[in-house]
């Protein structure tokens, strides 16, 4: 799904798409068009659904999303198999709701895919040859804003090293410079150590407070690591709530040394939506004979285990 869109703006798409609904089901039920009434009185009790999980706590944010798009393509479709006067420029709303609900792919992949289907609906059928040059027009004019941002975002990830959300390294930098202090500790014979941190309450900032709940965690996260480490140490984000902090020329009591001393502050941080600062903290050292890529899938099962717990 599209991430970053603010809790408060889908509260109000799922709220304004009950509106909606409800006022259509009225407007069917006011013409006398009762045989029509089945779908959207329906799709409101499923999208009152729709709501109430997105308000709700430990559901995922993709769920809700799912059931607004597919009820908008339900009340299309039912608009257009019972209703032949309906106007083919109806098929723009679907197409809209699935560039805004769903990743550029998915969005893109449904529209190809459905969009012959559409014409064998009477209605569509008998429209003129420019609808299809307007659905088509549509589809490209919604999916390049969306394709060009995808382009800008890959740029920048290609020559910023850093994270977009964080002060951290992303994975591909990590990886690389986990690498190098891997050669380096191999060549000259000196110690290596990497902190695995994960935050927990991540998923569920996001969920429930929005982005800017996310990017707080993930900044007060950074600040207190790279407040006590040295100029040195490389912080990394293996994943969305994993980070590695790799420390060159550490033993293993450096390690724990330094994991009690980011677990002590960590814990004194305190943030108005999450409340107090979770994190996990795990030591990792390789051994002597091992290889790199064996590291690294060390790194990931144990950043893995660290969320199970």
């Amino acid at each position: 799904m599209i991430e970053h869109l603010p809790k408060r703006l889908m509260t109000l798409a799922y709220t304004s798409s009950i509106a909606l609904m409800v006022g259509y089901a009225l407007w069917l039920y006011a013409m006398g068009d009762y045989r029509d009434l089945l779908i959207p009185t329906f799709m409101t009790l499923l999208l009152m659904a729709a709501l109430l999980m997105h308000i709700g706590q430990g559901v995922k944010s993709y769920l809700p999303r799912i059931i607004l798009l597919c009820s908008t393509y339900s009340v299309v479709l039912g608009a257009f198999y019972f209703q032949p006067q309906v106007s083919p420029l109806w098929l723009g709303l679907p197409i809209t709701a699935a560039f805004l609900l769903l990743p550029l792919w998915a969005a893109m992949l449904i529209n190809i895919a459905i969009g012959p289907l559409w014409w064998l609906l009477p209605s569509v059928a008998s429209a003129p040859p420019a609808i299809i040059v307007g659905y088509a027009a549509l589809t490209l004019l919604l999916a390049l804003p969306r394709w060009e941002h995808a382009r800008r975002r890959a740029l920048l990830r290609a020559t910023d090293p850093n994270d977009s959300d964080c002060e951290a390294f992303h994975m591909d930098t990590l990886k690389e410079r986990l690498h190098s202090e891997f050669q380096r500790a191999a060549m000259l014979n000196q110690q290596l150590a990497v902190l695995v941190l994960h935050l927990p309450q991540l998923d569920m900032a996001a969920e429930q407070f929005g982005h800017r709940a996310q990017t707080a965690l993930l900044g007060a996260l950074c600040g207190e690591v790279n407040s006590r480490c040295r100029d040195h140490d490389v912080l990394g984000r293996a994943d969305s709530a994993t980070f590695w902090l790799v420390l060159p020329d550490t033993s293993e009591s450096g390690a724990l040394l330094v994991r009690e001393r980011l677990q002590r502050a960590l814990s004194q941080r305190v943030l108005v939506e999450t409340g107090q600062l979770e994190a996990r903290i795990a030591a990792c050292l390789p051994s002597r004979t091992e290889h790199f890529a064996h590291y690294v899938k060390r790194l990931e099962t144990r950043g893995a285990a660290l969320a199970n717990l």
